[in-house]
């Protein structure tokens, strides 16, 4: 069997799940889902991916957690594997992403396995991209002031601009690792689309939407978005993927927002900075969307 941690947002979940499904497809393995790390979880909105897509979703029993790890199957020990350290007691079953940047050995898989990480590169899950786009097929229909926001994006050349700050300004640990956009990012991204699009209109999406009518000075038609809170949050991305073009943020978020838009002719334009803390995100922006 594949299991797959899964922990974080509904982003981070989203390409956890995906790169444990196409190693459990190239194996033709069963694929599994530990939830482990959501037991008094207090951050984002707990496990969202049965709620939010259409994926089937089998977690792992203790049981099977055992055959497939033996002693390290305890959540205590797998948590000390995470060690540089210990590398050496983690067997050839318990797969620990080393870096951010794609792990060239995670082709050289070739039997069940446990994987932890955040494995944030469509390379993991690319072999099988018309699959993953299946299960992230939204649960629920859009309803309201979103179907009505769903309709105007149709209706215009939709763009869709995503501004990350939430704990990203107000904590100080996470501002060090993720930091902010600059403005300026975004007021190029923004003459980029202007310049390469006809008529553009904007659909801002941010956990502070205040600052950004304050602060992005939009001389286009601009829709501010932040009805959609606590377990609708994710509406935002469903929103998002039904964009035309997307400027998206730092945030692993409006990045599956806008790779589920299917559109070939889409503009995606993604910071050249992601972490501040100096991570290497070689091949997290797909080869055909923009770094600015």
């Amino acid at each position: 069997m594949i299991v797959s941690q899964i922990i974080g947002g509904l982003g981070n979940q989203m390409f956890q799940y995906a790169t444990g499904r196409a190693l459990s497809h190239r194996l033709h393995d069963t694929f599994f889902l530990d939830l482990d790390g959501f037991s008094g979880y207090q951050l984002h909105q707990g496990f969202e991916l049965s709620n939010v897509f259409q994926c089937e979703v089998n977690v792992a029993t203790r049981s099977q957690m055992q055959a497939l790890l033996g002693w390290r199957s305890f959540s205590s020990v797998r948590r000390l594997l995470m060690k540089r350290s210990l590398k050496w007691a983690r067997g050839h079953r318990v797969m620990i992403e080393p870096h951010f940047h794609y792990w060239s050995r995670f082709a050289e898989i070739n039997e069940g396995c446990y994987l932890s990480g955040y494995w944030q590169s469509e390379r993991y899950f690319k072999p099988i991209e018309n699959i993953i786009r299946q299960d992230f097929k939204f649960n629920h229909l859009l309803k309201g002031v979103n179907l009505d926001l769903a309709q105007q994006m149709t209706e215009v050349n939709s763009v869709s601009l995503h501004v990350r700050r939430g704990d990203y300004a107000s904590d100080a640990n996470t501002n060090h690792t993720h930091g902010l956009c600059p403005l300026d990012y975004y007021r190029d991204a923004i003459l980029y689309i202007a310049q390469n699009t006809v008529a553009p209109s904007f659909f801002i999406f941010s956990d502070d939407i205040e600052w950004c009518r304050e602060h992005l000075k939009l001389s286009f038609p601009a829709t501010y978005i932040d009805h959609n809170k606590g377990s609708n949050s994710y509406c935002d991305m469903q929103l998002m993927s039904l964009c035309h073009h997307h400027i998206i943020a730092n945030s692993s978020f409006s990045w599956w927002g806008a790779w589920l838009n299917t559109r070939l002719d889409k503009i995606v334009i993604a910071p050249k900075q992601w972490f501040a803390n100096g991570n290497r995100t070689d091949d997290l922006i797909p080869a055909e969307w923009l770094v600015m």
